[in-house]
């Protein structure tokens, strides 16, 4: 872990460059704040990736700054979410100027340096994300098993 003049210099660095990522720009006469993110997620698959990646190497960066199992998990989740659906065409590069993953993320970190929250470990958010996922893998394997028995009924 990192001493507290590094540490605050290395929050203060990604807190800059999760709005650079997120909302460095704002739309003239609207509300409506976009940074990086959206703009590099125009090019198909590799801008998805540099996003990724961006946000990954901020995470690394909390890590050595002793972010706990469970904020980690958040994290995780949040430039999951952001990746999975910002790589869909069209509708990602929007919902990458809605879901400010990065600064969800650095709020995340302040919380857990400010007010001690977000302690504990990562099970808290694992555990509901891993039910979901079988929870919809059963799901499309009945989609799938029900579309055989169609086909197979239709053919025969």
């Amino acid at each position: 872990m990192e001493s507290k003049s590094g540490q605050n210099s290395a929050i203060k660095n990604l807190d800059m460059m999760a709005k650079l990522m997120d909302s460095q720009f704002r739309i003239p006469g609207t509300n409506i704040k976009f940074g990086v993110d959206p703009l590099i997620g125009l090019f198909p698959g590799i801008g998805d990736i540099a996003g990724f990646l961006i946000s990954g190497y901020m995470i690394v960066v909390l890590v050595k700054n002793g972010a706990s199992g469970y904020v980690l998990a958040r994290m995780l989740l949040n430039i999951s979410i952001d990746t999975l659906l910002g790589s869909v065409p069209i509708v990602g590069d929007f919902f990458d100027i809605a879901f400010k993953s990065n600064q969800l993320n650095m709020k995340l970190m302040h919380e857990h340096y400010a007010e001690g929250r977000h302690r504990g470990g990562a099970w808290k958010v694992i555990v509901p994300v891993l039910f979901v996922l079988l929870v919809l893998m059963g799901g499309l394997a009945w989609v799938g098993y029900k579309i055989l028995m169609w086909l197979f009924h239709f053919i025969s």
